[in-house]
């Protein structure tokens, strides 16, 4: 395989896991960070990470609604509740877990 169809296939699946991921509204952002360790902001910032080294200035709204597909805060007006209790719980145990005191 060479470099262009790298990319090519590259492209196809960030395509593919948006779409999985507009269908599973339901998996919240933190839900996502305390199993994987990354969410849809992540990938956000990750999209604007790679337009900074291709030359294109891309602020963090418009790299988020790549993402989203509509402006963040619709998106999470509609689609992302508060944080539980035990999702917050969670979510700092995964941190302790990655992060771990020296």
């Amino acid at each position: 395989m060479n470099e262009d169809e790298q990319e090519k296939f590259q492209a196809a699946a960030f395509r593919r896991l948006l779409r999985h991921l507009d269908a599973r509204r339901d998996v919240q952002n933190i839900d996502l960070m305390i199993l994987a360790g990354f969410c849809r902001n992540c990938l956000a910032d990750w999209y604007r990470d790679a337009a900074a080294e291709g030359g294109v200035v891309l602020d963090r709204e418009a790299a988020r609604q790549v993402v989203y597909g509509m402006p963040f805060a619709d998106w999470k007006a509609a689609h992302q509740p508060d944080a539980t209790p035990a999702q917050l719980a969670a979510f700092a145990a995964a941190q302790r877990r990655s992060h771990p005191a020296d």
